[in-house]
């Protein structure tokens, strides 16, 4: 669902095996054919692409490749019989660039969507889905928002501050789109609120974002490590109420109001 510079995401865990991702990029000899459904990476050009071995593949001359962007043709095009489903990893993260499959079926499912999205049915139907995501989104904002507070559970003396720093991560967290651990359905609504309060405290009341940190595997995660430290050290005091520290990051950060930096 989500998109990151115009691609979006691909779930690996859809494709027939973990194997079926393409990693290696060396080329090599060219296979007798690929599997209907296949899962492919980028080529070196617009017309080629790799196979899950890292071989070199060309396009058939009559298929065409369909971007990301329209779900509704997407599912359509797979749904219609051969397609290979082109991906590219990033890290861990792995990103839809898109279906290959015969130009003639990609037209025909053009002309027939275009057909039933000119119908007054069509448009009540996308109003009501609108009305539906709108309605799911102000209920799970709600729901994370007391799942952000459960979590923070500051004493009454700072109950004020609590409730600033809670719609300060929802907000941030929630919104359609941010790219946030919020958005996330893989781990459950207490974690990603607990993440999120670490995260936004990461960036507003420490100096991660100018850190200079070395490209050493697992540097940046020691370092978000210990700066979770401190920040659960922050909470911790904020729970048993106490007076507030002299000069305190958090209250401090909340009374700038400045943008939350992408965490």
């Amino acid at each position: 669902m989500d998109r990151r510079g115009g691609r979006s995401r691909f779930d690996a865990r859809t494709a027939r095996s973990p194997a079926a991702v393409p990693a290696a990029l060396a080329p090599g000899a060219v296979p007798a054919a690929l599997a209907p459904g296949a899962i492919v990476g980028p080529g070196p050009d617009h017309r080629t692409v790799r196979d899950a071995r890292g071989r070199l593949v060309p396009a058939p001359e009559e298929w065409v490749l369909v971007e990301p962007g329209d779900a509704a043709l997407t599912r359509r095009v797979k749904a219609a019989g051969e397609h290979w489903v082109m991906v590219e990893r990033r890290g861990r993260r792995v990103f839809g660039l898109g279906v290959w499959a015969p130009e003639a079926t990609v037209e025909r499912i053009r002309h027939d969507l275009a057909a039933e999205r000119a119908t007054d049915a069509w448009a009540r139907k996308q109003a009501g889905a609108a009305r539906r995501r709108e309605r799911e989104q102000a209920e799970y904002v709600e729901d994370f928002h007391a799942a952000v507070l459960a979590f923070l559970a500051f004493d009454a003396r700072h109950a004020a501050l609590g409730g600033r720093l809670a719609r300060a991560v929802t907000d941030h967290a929630t919104p359609v789109g941010s790219g946030t651990v919020a958005r996330t359905e893989r781990i459950a609504i207490e974690r990603r609120a607990e993440a999120a309060v670490i995260a936004w405290l990461r960036h507003q009341t420490t100096a991660y974002d100018s850190l200079r940190i070395p490209r050493v595997k697992g540097k940046r995660r020691e370092v978000r490590r210990r700066l979770a430290e401190r920040s659960r050290e922050l909470l911790a005091r904020y729970r048993a109420g106490g007076p507030s520290p002299p000069g305190c990051p958090l209250a401090r950060a909340l009374d700038d109001g400045g943008p939350v930096d992408r965490g």
